[in-house]
C-alpha cells in the first residue's frame, strides 16, 4: 500500500462544457478524448505524484457544471485544499459566471488557494477572452493565479496541476506553522 506524505483535496468547478473533464483526464491518464459525456453531480479521479521529494495524492472532484447539479456542490466543497476555476477562452459568458462559482466554493471550502484556468487555448483564433482580462478578473476575485491550457494538445497542463499543488503545499505548511 502506498504511502503519501500529503493528500490534497482539488475542486475543478465552472460551467458545463468548459473543459473540466477533458482537463481532468489528460492530467490523470494523459489521454485526451474529444467528447465527454456530461458530468451528473461530480467524478473523483486519484493523481498520484511527487513534487518537492513529497509523495502526494491528489484527489480530483470534477464538479458537473449544469445549473442543475448545483445544489449538490456546497456539500462535494468541505475539506477542499484548493481548486481551480475553469472557463472557457471562446466564452465570455463562461467567465462571467466566477462569482456564482466562487460564492459556492468560498463559502463551504473556505480561503483555499484557487487558480482561474482559460481552458481550450487550442482554439486561440476563435478567443473571446483576453488573457489580460482573465488576469485582471483573477486579482479582483483574489484568485491565487492564472493559466491558459488546452487539454487537447496538452499544452500547460502538467504545469497548471503542479502550480495548484504548490499552492496548497504552501497553505498547509503555513497552518502547520501557525498552529505549533
Amino acid at each position: 500500500m502506498a504511502e503519501f506524505d500529503m493528500t490534497f483535496k482539488l475542486l475543478m468547478f465552472g460551467d458545463g462544457g468548459v473543459g473540466k473533464t477533458s482537463l481532468t483526464q489528460r492530467y490523470v491518464t494523459g489521454v485526451f478524448v474529444d467528447s465527454q459525456r456530461i458530468t451528473i453531480g461530480v467524478d473523483f479521479h486519484i493523481k498520484e505524484l511527487t513534487l518537492e521529494g513529497k509523495r502526494i495524492k491528489l484527489q480530483v472532484w470534477d464538479f458537473g457544471g449544469e445549473e442543475r447539479f448545483r445544489f449538490l456542490l456546497p456539500n462535494y466543497c468541505r475539506g477542499a485544499s484548493g481548486g481551480m476555476f475553469l472557463y472557457d477562452i471562446t466564452s465570455l459568458t463562461s467567465l462571467s459566471h466566477l462569482v456564482d462559482w466562487m460564492q459556492i466554493v468560498r463559502q463551504n471550502a473556505g480561503l483555499v488557494p484557487i487558480l482561474m484556468v482559460g481552458a481550450k487555448a487550442d482554439l486561440a483564433n476563435l478567443r473571446k477572452v483576453q488573457p489580460q482580462e482573465a488576469i485582471e478578473t483573477a486579482k479582483a476575485n483574489k484568485l491565487s493565479g492564472f493559466a491558459e491550457v488546452s487539454a487537447k494538445t496538452g499544452e500547460n497542463v502538467e504545469k497548471t496541476f503542479e502550480t495548484i499543488t504548490r499552492l496548497m503545499m504552501k497553505k498547509l505548511a503555513a497552518r502547520s506553522a501557525t498552529s505549533s
